[in-house]
């Protein structure tokens, strides 16, 4: 039993060391202090970091993985060029999220979902049902409540909740996939102090009627409620974010 312990514990140790590495390594290469012009091998980065070989081995892997790097015979593991990144990936997200990039990022993702989410809301009520009904009516009932309550916790749960629901509902898969996109421009704002406490009356009612759109099968009216939200969304970021970090 205590051996079982030992190696459950040890394997958490690892994976707290490949997490830290990771997001050591990614949030360099995605901030430009580690550029295509350098080179990284397993040796100098298992002395930086005092880890075995194979934490690095698995670091760089999942690296490759996002296309943030790529290894070459006899020139070594390099940062690749951020027109090849995976952008999609929500690690890549989150890291220019905390970047002095965040403007962009957040502008880019922004206009996504007001390319994505009307659609998706528009399926949504096309594929409507008295339980899912009663589920999206709930959500934003919760969502009105959090944020009047001031509780950003509750509300950012909700919020995501709310937006995974819809994609869901449209029953593509396609737009399915997003929500972990969409979780993490959510979950950035609030990071990152690019949502006020208590959200404005506009926003809340503006989720209550998506929510009753869709509800009511209504499919034109929810794709033309959730444009709305998606340019009310857009607007109040562009408020908060200097031009000047934008490029």
């Amino acid at each position: 039993m205590a051996s079982s312990h030992s190696h459950s514990t040890t394997a958490t140790h690892t994976g707290q060391l490949h997490e830290k590495i990771l997001d050591s390594l990614g949030s360099a290469i995605i901030s430009g202090h580690l550029t295509p012009e350098d080179t990284l091998t397993i040796d100098s980065l298992e002395r930086q970091y005092g880890v075995s070989r194979s934490v690095v081995r698995d670091c760089l892997r999942a690296l490759q993985t996002m296309n943030l790097v790529e290894s070459k015979r006899r020139v070594g593991i390099t940062p690749q060029h951020r027109t090849n990144w995976n952008v999609y990936e929500p690690r890549i997200i989150r890291w220019r999220l905390a970047s002095s990039d965040r403007a962009n990022q957040l502008r880019s993702l922004t206009q996504l979902r007001a390319a994505v989410e009307p659609e998706a809301a528009r399926l949504a009520a096309e594929n409507i049902t008295p339980e899912s009904a009663d589920t999206i009516r709930s959500i934003a009932g919760e969502m009105w409540a959090a944020g009047k309550s001031a509780n950003t916790a509750l509300f950012l749960e909700r919020d995501i909740e709310f937006h995974r629901f819809i994609l869901n509902l449209s029953k593509n898969e396609m737009f399915s996939h997003l929500h972990a996109v969409i979780e993490e421009v959510l979950t950035g704002r609030t990071t990152h102090g690019l949502m006020s406490a208590r959200p404005h009356q506009d926003a809340l009612q503006q989720h209550l009627d998506v929510a009753e759109a869709i509800a009511s099968g209504d499919g034109e009216e929810s794709a033309a409620a959730m444009q709305r939200l998606m340019r009310r969304t857009l607007d109040e970021m562009m408020e908060r974010i200097p031009t000047t970090q934008l490029s």
